[in-house]
């Protein structure tokens, strides 16, 4: 058997490198003009990055009306003339705080992809492609987020001599993108957000040549949801090839469905009756009555606590997922394609519920993923509940003053929480690719942002700043979130220094570590 590659991030030297002939930027550079399948576009020039920016071209038909809830379409029309794409679209409907600190500024007609480009490349240059699926937990967010703006990995790549384009997407959240029920399922309607994505993917491989890019060499690149969307990928149609992406990273997540019950029609039935008894559609056709509906209508029924829903994501439905992600692995039945993966050390103080007091209210919540009752027994056991040995570490003993609400077993609560939504998905995927024999790399980040509570410790997408090289903290300051990187410490900046040149040299090469050997320092 194949061992798994570790990706180390505990030593830096930076290997002297030639980089690839790029033209310098002039101050003349004027808007790109890019000619696709579809039409010709107008993108702008970016000029403190010098590069060529082509932001919210559609991929598919607009899923409104009757598209609603319904597999997307691809676009099949052409126009003449010159479209600008200089600008974000609306972001996809969805509800939390990544999409309302952008401003809400979304629409069901929602479906485009971005492109980032260096300027003054040499005719004919194919570079290797990165396409970020951002994470959300399947519910809000959007391509548009400025923590993910594609500039900064592409102006690193640049910088480090192996410059790449990148690319990022919309695609549906919540009910209008993973509503599942047996009368969408009949028609084929399942797994739309995945689907999206895939489309998206097809839109790529027939046109990023045209925006300088190789269609051959295209990376799949997520975190949470996103990174669950990229295993979804991995296994799509049972590990079908369609010669989408020839390499996959994923932070914190897997092809596995996020906890350990895989969701089928009848775990989504209550749900879906709720929600057919809210609209008024409790009707003969219940799919007819529900693409009727206006979309501020519906989305405010979504957007209400008429039921809690079943987790969001991957569901079996027998074609675009045909089995649990877990049986796939087991069957080998995913994509042959190299992986870089990985998950933070102290990822469980994300998920975990608080108010865990005792030991039969961790068997609960034990039982609530999932576990059979034999299962439940082993895990208090292997599960101690002495502080010293739970997550995160930089929290001392068990919460006490203005944190005794996290309940006085966290620590262990939070153990369990981290294994079995994050670290089991990622070693059994690490451990299927090295028994088929592909290259897979494994990351472990157990490093300290700025700003971070000792109840989080090295929490769940803290390294999101780190691999896209943003410095800066560009879009952390919220009302919600606070900078990661804030003051700029020399060992944060040399650590998104090293992250995102690996991330590079693995979206280039498929190895995290080709570009030489690195030591971060003291």
């Amino acid at each position: 058997m194949k061992s798994i590659s570790v990706l180390n991030l505990g030593a830096l030297l930076v290997t002297s490198m030639t980089p690839l002939a790029i033209s310098c930027p002039t101050a003349h550079h004027g808007a790109p003009i890019v000619d696709l399948s579809n039409g010709t576009y107008r993108g702008t020039y970016n000029q403190h990055y010098h590069q060529y920016l082509f932001l919210g071209m559609p991929y598919a038909k607009a899923p409104v009306n009757d598209l609603r809830l319904r597999v997307p379409q691809s676009l099949n029309s052409t126009w003449t003339g010159i479209r600008n794409t200089t600008k974000y679209s609306p972001s996809c409907i969805g509800y939390g705080s990544d999409t309302w600190v952008l401003g809400n500024h979304v629409s069901e007609d929602c479906l485009s992809i971005n492109v980032v480009r260096p300027a003054g490349l040499p005719e004919g240059t194919k570079l290797p492609v990165a396409v970020w699926i951002q994470g959300g937990g399947w519910v809000n967010g959007g391509s548009s987020d400025p923590r993910y703006n594609l500039s900064f990995i592409v102006e690193q790549s640049v910088r480090r001599g192996m410059p790449i384009i990148a690319a990022s997407m919309n695609y549906r959240l919540h009910a209008w993108g993973f509503l599942h029920s047996a009368e969408l399922a009949a028609e084929g309607s399942t797994n739309l957000g995945y689907r999206d994505q895939r489309l998206a993917l097809h839109w790529i491989k027939e046109n990023i040549a045209n925006v300088g890019g190789d269609s051959e060499r295209v990376t799949l690149w997520g975190e949470s949801s996103g990174a669950f969307s990229v295993g979804s990928q991995l296994v799509a149609y049972g590990g079908r090839d369609d010669k989408l992406f020839s390499a996959a990273i994923l932070q914190s997540g897997s092809p596995l469905v996020f906890g350990l019950k895989p969701q089928t029609a009848s775990t989504w039935e209550p749900y879906w009756n709720k929600l057919l008894h809210t609209t008024n559609c409790s009707v003969a056709e219940p799919v007819a009555c529900l693409r009727k509906l206006p979309t501020n209508e519906l989305s405010a029924v979504l957007n209400s606590t008429f039921a809690s829903p079943p987790s969001w994501g991957q569901v079996v439905d027998g074609d675009f997922i045909p089995a649990s992600g877990r049986a796939l692995l087991k069957k080998g039945n995913f994509a042959k394609v190299p992986l870089l993966m990985g998950t933070n050390f102290d990822e469980g103080t994300e998920f975990v519920p608080r108010g865990i007091n005792t030991t039969s209210q961790f068997a609960q919540y034990v039982r609530s993923v999932g576990l059979a009752k034999p299962a439940v027994h082993s895990i208090e056991k292997l599960y101690s509940n002495n502080p010293a040995v739970g997550i995160p570490g930089t929290l001392k003993g068990r919460p006490e003053g203005h944190l005794i609400y996290l309940g006085r077993q966290y620590k262990r609560a939070a153990a369990f929480s981290g294994d079995v939504f994050q670290h089991a998905g990622r070693r059994l995927t690490t451990q299927s690719w090295a028994k088929q024999q592909i290259p897979v790399w494994s990351y472990h980040w157990n490093a300290l942002v700025e700003n971070v509570s000792p109840a989080q410790g090295a929490s769940h997408f803290q390294e999101v700043v780190f691999t896209f090289n943003n410095v800066n903290g560009q879009g952390y300051d919220t009302v919600v979130s606070n900078n990661p990187l804030a003051g700029k410490p020399a060992r944060l900046v040399k650590l998104a220094d090293v992250m995102s040149t690996a991330w590079i040299s693995f979206i280039i090469n498929h190895n995290p570590n080709s570009y030489g050997n690195i030591n971060l320092g003291a």
